[in-house]
């Protein structure tokens, strides 16, 4: 079980960070052989980019019911880009895949949103929290003078 730290906490960021929201919608309850197949190339592509750091990817956040959303952290845009295009990855295959078996049909939806945050333009709080988000990206540090505030953990 990982420690939860009782103590106000935030994460200090030393560079810019690409916070990458990503997820599905089951549409067709009923049509499990459609979005299974879906939700079980996650796993895949999680375990090779925690195996392969030099990818760029960083740390990930998931929340599960018929709407999921993982929320991923990556050092940069390009990194992110790059792996999404990459022949030697187990995204491009997915993508085909998603897009042969289920394309417009409606029975699973999927979606993303990226975010390039530059560095000070954002703030985080955790208190009887784990490292957590961006905590587990950035320095995991507690909060102190300037820091007892948004503003202030945002460098205002």
């Amino acid at each position: 079980m990982a420690e939860i730290y009782s103590e106000r906490m935030t994460a200090e960021l030393d560079d810019d960070v690409v916070v990458f929201l990503i997820g599905l919608r089951i549409n067709k309850l009923w049509k499990i052989h459609k979005w299974l197949p879906v939700i079980l190339a996650m796993p895949k592509m999680l375990k090779e980019l925690y195996a392969n750091p030099e990818l760029g990817f960083r740390s990930q956040e998931s929340w599960f019911g018929r709407t999921t959303i993982m929320v991923q952290y990556w050092e940069s845009f390009e990194r992110l880009e790059n792996y999404a295009k990459s022949r030697d990855s187990n995204h491009l295959p997915a993508w085909k895949e998603f897009n042969k078996k289920i394309g417009k049909s409606g029975d699973v939806g999927i979606w993303h949103e990226t975010y390039v945050v530059k560095r000070g333009a954002c703030e985080s709080i955790y208190a009887n929290m784990p490292k957590f988000g961006l905590a587990k990206v950035g320095a995991h540090v507690p909060v102190a003078g300037k820091m007892e505030s948004a503003k202030g953990r945002l460098g205002n």
